[in-house]
Formats: structure tokens, C-alpha cells, sequence
């Protein structure tokens, strides 16, 4: 559909812009790491905003309650936290509106065993 080339053309001409800014930190001569980093930081904000403007929400669910719709186990571990919480987040997920396009991938706290 015509909607829907124009909204990846919309997507697509917003994420020249992260790629302007990757191929600048690029180009930059005897950079520090300080400099990359400050440089990374910016880039890495500007895709957020990419992100949020068309719709794509990031799953960061630290210290939440595991959701099995959201969240992926990789494995439980022994925690101070209420069983069935999110202890560590190794990989965030992300949602398209409210479908997940990748879910995050977590540890989660032991449920009590009697």
C-alpha cells in the first residue's frame, strides 16, 4: 500500500540521519575515546528518538516482574528479590506499538520451593 511505502520512506529518511552521524565520528581524525564515546552517546540518543517517533518502544524490565509475553528466561537465580522479579537484563527487547518485534532477554529470581 501507498500508506505504507511512505511510512518506511519517513523511517528510512530518519535513519539517514544516525547514519550521517556514525560515518562523521568515523571521518574524525586522531579521535579520543572520550570523543567516540560523547559521540556514540549522541547517536545512540538520536535512534531513540527515531525509535519513539515511529512507535517502537524499548523493554528494559530490571527489577520488574517477569511478564512471559515480554521477557525471555534465560535462566533463574538465587535473589534478595521477590521470586518470579527480573534480576538481570542481558539483551532489552523492543515493541512495535504494542507487538513485541523482540523480547528481552532476562534472568529471573527463583519462585519459593517448600
Amino acid at each position: 500500500s501507498n500508506a505504507h511505502k511512505f511510512g518506511i520512506e519517513k523511517f528510512s529518511t530518519e535513519l539517514l540521519t544516525v547514519m550521517d552521524s556514525l560515518e562523521a565520528a568515523l571521518t574524525v581524525e586522531n579521535a579520543t575515546v572520550e570523543n567516540y564515546k560523547e559521540g556514540m552517546e549522541l547517536t545512540h540518543k538520536q535512534l531513540a528518538n527515531v525509535f519513539e517517533k515511529f512507535g517502537i518502544k524499548i523493554i528494559n524490565p530490571q527489577g520488574e516482574k517477569f511478564d512471559p509475553h515480554l521477557h525471555q528466561a534465560i535462566c533463574t537465580v538465587d535473589s534478595e528479590l521477590a521470586p518470579n522479579t527480573v534480576v538481570q537484563v542481558m539483551q532489552t527487547g523492543y515493541q512495535l506499538h504494542d507487538r513485541v518485534i523482540r523480547p528481552a532477554l532476562v534472568s529471573v529470581s527463583k519462585s519459593e520451593t517448600t
